[in-house]
């Protein structure tokens, strides 16, 4: 399916309302689970990315190269709409301009940019600092500006709420949408009534509520939040956790029995190969070979 296609789809199921879940991936093979157990749509994590791929904390060492890379990999590996987190554009608006650009071509559906300093933390790490609010107001002008599919979403994201208090991280999320944002994000809330402040103070603009397991924001089920007014519900890194404590299962086993089969914590040989669609490619291949017959 058609970049193109797949963004439209995803601004009108957005348009139609209700809270959608929004799994997050750090490489394609997560992503194709995630499309397999029928999600709408994937975040691909800056975290997860730097954990996986450089076995390294969320403190910004990832580059634009590397996030572009991997937009184009899940891309061709799900039809799913593609969240990407883009940390803070990677520099002031010009930088933020070919960010987008970058990152729209390589398949994004929606591009989240913040406004850290640079480089950023983890939303959920202490030591947080912000931009001065008419920088980060240039970031998302400027973001707004460089797409070319109207219906690329840009999703503003504040880490206001650790620096500067709760009231400035709606302040600030008010003037993004004031400057055309599609989605705003106030980072890291700490009660249930922060949480239900945002949906209801911000209202008109589609609201992500971000829930990091052990992380500062409460824990609060689908149906609480879609009641609350949010749109999309994030679970940037649960698959990746998952995925850790699953290695450290199997792995755990190897070492204390010194072997594992398929009646151990893995999935099967078989499984596998289905979720990377092996399959498909079996069948490419005997086309190939009977066409050159």
């Amino acid at each position: 399916m058609l970049s193109q296609d797949i963004n439209k789809a995803f601004r009108a199921r957005l348009e139609r309302g209700g809270a959608l879940l929004l799994p997050g991936a750090a490489n394609a093979l997560t992503a194709r689970v995630i499309e397999d157990m029928g999600f709408e749509a994937v975040y691909l994590s800056g975290a997860g990315l730097t954990n996986t791929y450089l076995g390294m904390p969320d403190l910004g060492f990832v580059s634009l190269t590397e996030i572009a890379q991997h937009t184009a990999t899940l891309r061709d590996a799900v039809d799913l709409p593609i969240i990407v987190d883009a940390d803070t554009g990677f520099g002031n608006a010009l930088n933020v301009r070919h960010t987008v650009r970058t990152l729209e071509r390589a398949g994004a559906s929606a591009i989240q940019l913040e406004d850290q300093v640079s480089p950023k933390r983890c939303g959920h790490f202490s030591g947080k600092d912000v931009v001065a609010l008419g920088d980060a107001r240039s970031r998302i002008r400027a973001a707004v500006d460089a797409r070319q599919d109207p219906n690329l979403l840009i999703v503003a994201r504040t880490d206001a709420r650790a620096t500067l208090g709760y009231e400035a991280a709606l302040e600030r999320a008010a003037a993004f949408i004031e400057d055309g944002a599609d989605i705003t994000f106030v980072e890291a809330p700490e009660s249930l009534e922060e949480i239900r402040g945002i949906p209801a103070r911000l209202k008109g603009t589609p609201q992500l509520v971000n829930l990091v397991v052990g992380g500062r924001t409460p824990i609060l089920d689908l149906a609480t939040l879609d009641g609350m007014g949010f749109a999309l519900v994030l679970y940037a890194n649960v698959a990746l956790q998952g995925a850790v404590y699953g290695m450290q299962a199997a792995l755990g086993q190897l070492r204390q029995t010194g072997s594992v089969d398929e009646s151990g914590p893995v999935a099967s040989f078989s499984e596998r190969q289905r979720l990377v669609n092996k399959p498909l490619y079996d069948a490419l291949e005997k086309r190939y070979a009977d066409d050159a017959g």
